[in-house]
């Protein structure tokens, strides 16, 4: 009875002897055999539109602009337009008050009228000298006729005097051709300058060169406006005058990219105080680097037919520097560059990473063209952070974007 109590009592300390001799071998086996599976980012090799491109800032200019001069010197009479009005070509902006002008059209006239009534007797002392110059003529062959047929009946004295006066009347006829013609020369030059007042007056008419936006007012009407035809006046303009239905960006374009720019590509223009993008054209190139800058001068036409735009304002321009159409290609921050090798790590089905070299082709600011190395739909760590080795398990965490579905930008 007595061993019975001891083997009772000493059957709780039996079985805590066998649970912690157990217990290691359950915590091992707990134990998983393989580290944890880290999440990576990841994405698919896809096809794209790759466009490798330079941001370049410049200002928004009109396409035209002038400042309207008078060309003759007047008083303003009536002015038309004032800043903000649209005119069309050839629209009348002001008119001017020029009295002494026509006077000097009916000057001209007066001139043309005394210049025909010289010429008309031109033309009469022309017939009068030809007439004269026949019967000379007439007289000297009758003398010399005579002279020939009946020897010693005219005096040869009377023979050279009609030959004498048969050459004076013909060198009269030729002076009074002469004086004919200079009547109608005459008659031209004073048509000329009637001409010329009647196209000054016409200039007292100022007119817009081109379509635009008057943008500044210079003068009002009474005021005295001198004649603009020389850069030593110091000449008041009438207005100033802009085409802004079309722009046009002056960049300067740097040399590394020079050589790329070509004309006629089509160019995206950001503005950021609007916050909107504009389709814009390459339209002219300099041709020649500026050795002072080291850049090119380049202008892009950028069309504003509603007047969006407005000249002054800073734009961004988007130039294409290259481009590769449905160019395979994975994020920029997949690639990993060491020792001039370059490689991806991929995620095969399994969840396993391997290293993969691979070349590489155009590079934008997001995304590296792969030309070997890799196949569509390959699934790549898109952000390498850390270490990693081959036959590592992770779960790949998938980036998918709507560019990259629609397998292009």
């Amino acid at each position: 009875m007595k061993h019975f109590w001891i083997l009772l009592l000493s059957l709780p300390l039996i079985v805590a002897a066998l649970a912690g001799c157990g217990a290691p071998r359950e915590a091992q086996a707990a134990t998983p055999s393989q580290e944890p599976r880290r999440v990576v980012a990841a994405a698919r090799a896809v096809r794209r539109n790759l466009d490798q491109g330079m941001v370049v800032t410049g200002e928004l200019t009109p396409f035209q602009e002038v400042e309207v001069m008078s060309k003759v010197a007047g008083y303003v009479r009536h002015m038309y337009v004032d800043v903000g009005d649209a005119v069309r070509q050839g629209q009348v902006l002001a008119v001017l008050e020029v009295p002494e002008m026509n006077d000097d059209l009916v000057r001209a006239g007066a001139a043309i009228q005394r210049n025909r009534a010289d010429l008309q007797r031109s033309e009469d002392e022309v017939r009068r000298a030809e007439t004269a110059h026949e019967l000379a003529h007439l007289t000297f062959n009758r003398l010399q006729s005579v002279s020939k047929s009946r020897p010693g009946l005219v005096a040869q004295q009377e023979i050279d005097d009609a030959l004498t006066r048969d050459h004076m009347a013909e060198a009269q006829v030729a002076a009074a051709r002469s004086a004919l013609a200079a009547a109608q020369e005459q008659i031209k030059v004073s048509e000329a300058e009637q001409n010329k007042f009647k196209t000054l007056i016409d200039y007292s008419r100022v007119v817009a060169p081109f379509a635009g936006v008057v943008t500044r007012r210079y003068a009002n009407d009474g005021a005295m406006i001198q004649a603009g035809v020389a850069s030593q006046t110091q000449a008041m303009p009438i207005v100033r005058l802009s085409q802004n239905s079309l722009l046009r960006v002056v960049v300067p374009v740097p040399e590394s990219a020079a050589g790329v720019v070509h004309q006629g590509s089509a160019v995206e223009i950001r503005v950021p105080s609007l916050q909107r993008s504009f389709p814009g054209k390459v339209a002219r190139i300099a041709e020649r680097i500026d050795t002072s800058t080291r850049t090119m001068r380049t202008e892009i036409d950028v069309p504003n037919p509603g007047g969006t735009l407005i000249p002054g304002m800073y734009a961004e321009v988007s130039l294409s520097l290259a481009r590769s159409d449905q160019a395979l290609a994975v994020p920029l921050t997949a690639l990993v560059e060491e020792g001039g090798r370059k490689s991806v790590w991929t995620v095969d089905a399994e969840s396993r990473l391997q290293a993969r070299q691979v070349t590489t082709g155009l590079e934008t600011p997001d995304f590296i063209e792969i030309k070997t190395g890799l196949q569509e739909g390959d699934i790549v760590i898109s952000a390498v952070r850390g270490q990693f080795r081959t036959g590592q398990t992770v779960i790949p965490k998938l980036q998918e974007s709507a560019r990259e579905a629609g397998g292009g930008e």
